[in-house]
Protein backbone atom coordinates (compact mmCIF):
# COMPACT_ATOMS: atom_id res chain seq x y z
CA UNK A 1 0.00 0.00 0.00
CA UNK A 2 1.29 3.48 -0.66
CA UNK A 3 1.40 5.63 2.76
CA UNK A 4 2.09 9.29 2.92
CA UNK A 5 3.60 10.45 6.47
CA UNK A 6 2.79 13.90 7.40
CA UNK A 7 5.25 14.81 9.95
CA UNK A 8 9.53 14.05 10.22
CA UNK A 9 9.17 13.86 14.37
CA UNK A 10 9.21 10.86 16.22
CA UNK A 11 5.77 9.47 15.72
CA UNK A 12 6.10 10.05 12.14
CA UNK A 13 9.38 8.06 12.18
CA UNK A 14 8.23 5.56 14.03
CA UNK A 15 5.31 4.37 11.79
CA UNK A 16 6.80 5.02 8.67
CA UNK A 17 10.06 3.27 8.90
CA UNK A 18 7.63 0.07 10.62
CA UNK A 19 5.26 0.41 7.48
CA UNK A 20 8.22 0.58 5.41
CA UNK A 21 9.75 -2.62 7.15
CA UNK A 22 6.26 -4.18 6.38
CA UNK A 23 6.69 -3.81 2.70
CA UNK A 24 4.36 -0.67 2.60
CA UNK A 25 5.35 2.05 0.14
CA UNK A 26 6.32 5.09 2.22
CA UNK A 27 7.15 9.06 1.84
CA UNK A 28 7.41 11.44 4.36
CA UNK A 29 5.86 14.89 3.72
CA UNK A 30 7.67 18.13 4.90
CA UNK A 31 7.08 21.92 4.77
CA UNK A 32 10.84 21.63 4.27
CA UNK A 33 11.68 18.86 2.51
CA UNK A 34 14.82 20.65 1.14
CA UNK A 35 16.18 20.56 4.49
CA UNK A 36 17.98 17.78 6.40
CA UNK A 37 15.91 15.12 7.97
CA UNK A 38 17.50 13.14 10.64
CA UNK A 39 17.35 9.60 11.43
CA UNK A 40 14.96 9.57 8.38
CA UNK A 41 15.97 6.42 5.42
CA UNK A 42 12.81 6.94 3.28
CA UNK A 43 12.28 9.95 0.28
CA UNK A 44 11.29 13.05 1.91
CA UNK A 45 8.87 15.21 -0.35
CA UNK A 46 6.54 18.64 0.25
CA UNK A 47 3.35 17.31 2.35
CA UNK A 48 0.87 18.08 -0.45
CA UNK A 49 3.04 15.48 -2.51
CA UNK A 50 3.34 13.15 0.22
CA UNK A 51 -0.55 13.10 0.67
CA UNK A 52 -1.05 12.27 -3.35
CA UNK A 53 0.92 9.64 -2.99
CA UNK A 54 -0.94 8.08 -0.37
CA UNK A 55 -3.99 5.35 -0.38
CA UNK A 56 -3.65 5.88 3.33
CA UNK A 57 -2.27 9.42 5.10
CA UNK A 58 -0.93 9.66 8.37
CA UNK A 59 -1.15 12.71 10.42
CA UNK A 60 1.87 12.59 12.76
CA UNK A 61 2.26 16.42 12.72
CA UNK A 62 2.31 18.51 16.20
CA UNK A 63 -1.56 18.65 17.36
CA UNK A 64 -1.40 23.10 16.95
CA UNK A 65 -0.34 22.52 13.15
CA UNK A 66 -3.12 19.90 12.41
CA UNK A 67 -5.89 22.21 11.53
CA UNK A 68 -3.71 23.91 9.20
CA UNK A 69 -3.71 21.06 6.75
CA UNK A 70 -6.99 21.34 5.04
CA UNK A 71 -5.68 24.82 3.69
CA UNK A 72 -2.01 23.10 2.85
CA UNK A 73 -3.39 19.94 1.07
CA UNK A 74 -6.84 20.99 -0.51
CA UNK A 75 -8.57 18.32 -2.28
CA UNK A 76 -5.19 15.82 -2.01
CA UNK A 77 -6.87 13.68 0.73
CA UNK A 78 -10.20 13.20 -1.21
CA UNK A 79 -11.32 10.14 -0.94
CA UNK A 80 -8.68 8.57 1.04
CA UNK A 81 -8.06 7.40 4.73
CA UNK A 82 -6.14 9.76 7.01
CA UNK A 83 -4.99 7.98 9.99
CA UNK A 84 -4.89 11.18 12.74
CA UNK A 85 -2.46 10.29 15.14
CA UNK A 86 -1.97 14.03 16.49
CA UNK A 87 -3.03 15.51 20.26
CA UNK A 88 -3.10 19.56 20.97
CA UNK A 89 -1.88 20.25 23.94
CA UNK A 90 -2.07 23.74 25.57
CA UNK A 91 1.82 24.90 26.71
CA UNK A 92 0.56 23.75 30.46
CA UNK A 93 -0.58 20.43 28.87
CA UNK A 94 -4.23 20.48 28.78
CA UNK A 95 -6.41 19.60 26.22
CA UNK A 96 -6.93 22.55 23.53
CA UNK A 97 -9.93 20.41 22.13
CA UNK A 98 -12.02 19.20 24.61
CA UNK A 99 -15.68 19.26 23.52
CA UNK A 100 -14.92 17.70 19.89
CA UNK A 101 -11.90 16.36 18.80
CA UNK A 102 -8.93 17.02 16.84
CA UNK A 103 -10.01 13.85 14.83
CA UNK A 104 -13.93 15.58 14.48
CA UNK A 105 -12.26 18.62 13.40
CA UNK A 106 -9.98 17.49 10.63
CA UNK A 107 -13.19 15.35 9.56
CA UNK A 108 -15.19 18.35 9.04
CA UNK A 109 -12.57 20.49 7.53
CA UNK A 110 -12.27 17.91 5.02
CA UNK A 111 -15.16 16.17 4.30
CA UNK A 112 -14.42 13.60 1.60
CA UNK A 113 -11.35 12.98 4.01
CA UNK A 114 -11.96 9.52 5.51
CA UNK A 115 -10.44 10.14 8.93
CA UNK A 116 -9.67 7.47 11.48
CA UNK A 117 -8.43 8.02 14.73
CA UNK A 118 -5.75 5.12 16.67
CA UNK A 119 -2.40 5.16 18.20
CA UNK A 120 -2.21 8.35 20.15
CA UNK A 121 -2.77 6.41 23.47
CA UNK A 122 0.77 5.83 23.77
CA UNK A 123 3.95 7.16 22.88
CA UNK A 124 5.72 6.55 20.08
CA UNK A 125 8.33 4.20 21.21
CA UNK A 126 5.51 1.63 21.46
CA UNK A 127 3.01 2.21 18.05
CA UNK A 128 5.53 -0.39 16.32
CA UNK A 129 5.99 -3.82 17.55
CA UNK A 130 5.27 -2.98 21.01
CA UNK A 131 5.60 -6.47 22.05
CA UNK A 132 9.26 -5.78 21.79
CA UNK A 133 9.33 -3.22 24.10
CA UNK A 134 6.53 -4.27 26.75
CA UNK A 135 6.54 -7.25 28.72
CA UNK A 136 3.45 -8.19 27.50
CA UNK A 137 0.24 -7.19 25.61
CA UNK A 138 -1.59 -4.22 25.64
CA UNK A 139 -4.62 -2.12 23.94
CA UNK A 140 -4.50 0.27 21.05
CA UNK A 141 -8.01 2.10 19.41
CA UNK A 142 -9.76 2.65 16.49
CA UNK A 143 -12.43 5.53 15.92
CA UNK A 144 -13.97 6.25 12.83
CA UNK A 145 -17.39 6.76 10.57
CA UNK A 146 -15.98 4.55 7.74
CA UNK A 147 -15.96 0.74 8.35
CA UNK A 148 -13.62 0.36 5.23
CA UNK A 149 -11.46 3.12 6.54
CA UNK A 150 -11.06 1.37 10.07
CA UNK A 151 -9.96 -1.97 8.28
CA UNK A 152 -7.42 -0.26 6.16
CA UNK A 153 -5.92 1.00 9.00
CA UNK A 154 -6.72 -2.07 11.14
CA UNK A 155 -4.55 -4.06 8.65
CA UNK A 156 -2.07 -1.68 9.03
CA UNK A 157 -1.72 -1.90 12.63
CA UNK A 158 -1.63 -5.53 12.18
CA UNK A 159 1.63 -4.85 9.90
CA UNK A 160 3.13 -2.89 13.26
CA UNK A 161 2.69 -5.60 15.33
CA UNK A 162 -0.64 -5.34 17.00
CA UNK A 163 -1.94 -8.23 17.39
CA UNK A 164 -5.69 -9.60 17.30
CA UNK A 165 -7.38 -9.13 20.73
CA UNK A 166 -5.22 -5.75 21.44
CA UNK A 167 -6.80 -4.06 17.96
CA UNK A 168 -10.00 -2.21 20.10
CA UNK A 169 -12.53 -0.45 17.55
CA UNK A 170 -14.32 2.36 19.54
CA UNK A 171 -17.08 3.09 17.34
CA UNK A 172 -18.04 6.28 15.64
CA UNK A 173 -15.15 9.25 15.09
CA UNK A 174 -16.81 11.01 17.94
CA UNK A 175 -15.38 8.23 20.06
CA UNK A 176 -11.93 10.16 19.43
CA UNK A 177 -12.70 12.31 22.13
CA UNK A 178 -11.98 9.54 24.50
CA UNK A 179 -9.12 8.55 23.16
CA UNK A 180 -7.77 12.32 22.95
CA UNK A 181 -8.39 12.42 26.47
CA UNK A 182 -6.36 10.01 27.51
CA UNK A 183 -3.80 12.26 26.96
CA UNK A 184 -4.16 13.26 30.49
CA UNK A 185 -4.21 10.21 31.86
CA UNK A 186 -1.00 9.31 30.07
CA UNK A 187 0.70 12.57 30.92
CA UNK A 188 -0.13 11.75 34.60
CA UNK A 189 1.64 7.90 34.30
CA UNK A 190 4.29 9.40 33.10
CA UNK A 191 4.94 11.51 35.81
CA UNK A 192 4.21 9.30 38.22
CA UNK A 193 6.73 6.23 36.45
CA UNK A 194 9.34 8.81 35.57
CA UNK A 195 9.33 7.39 31.87
CA UNK A 196 7.11 7.29 28.77
CA UNK A 197 7.27 3.70 27.78
CA UNK A 198 4.55 1.89 28.61
CA UNK A 199 0.94 1.21 27.44
CA UNK A 200 -2.34 0.59 28.98
CA UNK A 201 -4.33 -2.31 28.81
CA UNK A 202 -8.10 -3.68 28.56
CA UNK A 203 -8.96 -6.64 30.76
CA UNK A 204 -11.77 -8.00 30.28
CA UNK A 205 -13.94 -11.45 32.02
CA UNK A 206 -11.97 -14.59 30.78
Amino acid sequence: MRIGILGTGNVGKAVGHAAAAAGHDVVFGSRTPEAPHEGIELPVVGVREAAAHGELVVNATGGNASLGLPDALGDALDDTVLLDIAIDLTPDLGLVHQDASLAEQLQRALPRAKVVKSLCTMDSVVMAHPEKTLSGPSSVFLSGDDAAAKSVVEDLLADLGWADGTRIDLGGLATARGQEHLALLFIGLATGLGHHTFNLRVVTPE
